[in-house]
């Protein structure tokens, strides 16, 4: 892939997601569209890259998207995050208060909206309804976090008094782990593309988990997103993203309450 074939690459994936690659991904794109050309039995970068703007149906796009998505989770991943939603579910539930809707808006293969369930369910005194929605851009992690299925080695951060309540334990040598049909059922997921504002998500939210995917974005996108984020926040709700991300250069009404960690005024 010459410089050129890249720069095609980089803009058509920045115009389709947001994802600014730098010039440092150019071996990340490399390798992950040989990969798309082998399944497709092609051997030239442009005639890829032909089929993939010609391909009416969309379904190309997708599996670009797929290949290109770089999707790093776990199970109480930056467990501050979930320590502090402990604390704000309880406080609602003393309140009194009748229902919770939380948006994990890059949610990958499932780890962050299955935490968040684990998390509100062991804080919660009396029923209150429960609305966990989840979306990513990649079709391929959303069938994933679906199917609820994981290894030994993806659930090891997971408490033990947490994976016996929570997961059923199966498939050969009893190393495979299944999200029970009660957490499951909390969660709803959706196909969203966060660079393409406003979100199909209609009402109020108590909580927005937005981590570690910002940085792949421009600073005006960034502004964008946060803007729509802040609108769609209850007076009082939470927004919450990655420990190593800042706000600082978005534009916003939020109060800082600790690194990462947001609330409406």
């Amino acid at each position: 892939m010459d410089r050129r074939q890249f720069e095609k690459f980089r803009d058509l994936v920045h115009e389709l997601t947001g994802i600014h690659l730098a010039d440092n991904k150019e071996a990340l794109v490399v390798a992950r569209v040989g990969k798309r050309m082998r399944a497709l039995n092609l051997h030239d970068y442009g005639e890829y890259y032909r089929h993939v703007v010609a391909d009416r149906s969309g379904e190309e796009l997708t599996q670009l998207i797929n290949a290109i998505s770089t999707n790093v989770t776990q199970f109480f991943r930056e467990p501050r995050h979930f320590e502090l939603l402990a604390g704000w579910v309880r406080d609602w539930d003393t309140a009194g208060q009748r229902s919770l809707r939380i948006w994990s808006a890059a949610s990958s293969t499932g780890e962050e909206p299955y935490t968040i369930g684990m998390t509100v369910l062991e804080n919660l005194s009396h029923a209150m309804q429960v609305e966990i929605l989840a979306s990513d851009i990649s079709t391929k992690v959303l069938n994933i976090a679906q199917t609820g299925i994981y290894r030994q080695k993806d659930v090891d951060k997971i408490p033990k008094p947490l994976l016996r309540k929570y997961f059923q334990v199966g498939g050969e040598n009893d190393e495979l782990y299944r999200v029970k049909q009660s957490l499951r059922d909390l969660v709803s997921y959706y196909q969203i593309n966060l660079s393409t504002p406003p979100y199909p998500i209609p009402g109020e939210l108590d909580v927005i988990f937005c981590k570690n995917v910002m940085i792949y974005f421009t600073d005006i996108l960034r502004r964008q997103i946060v803007d729509q984020f802040q609108r769609m926040l209850r007076p009082g709700g939470y927004l919450i993203v990655g420990m190593a991300e800042s706000l600082s250069a978005a534009k916003h009404d939020l109060k800082a309450i600790e690194p990462s960690v947001y609330r409406k005024r």
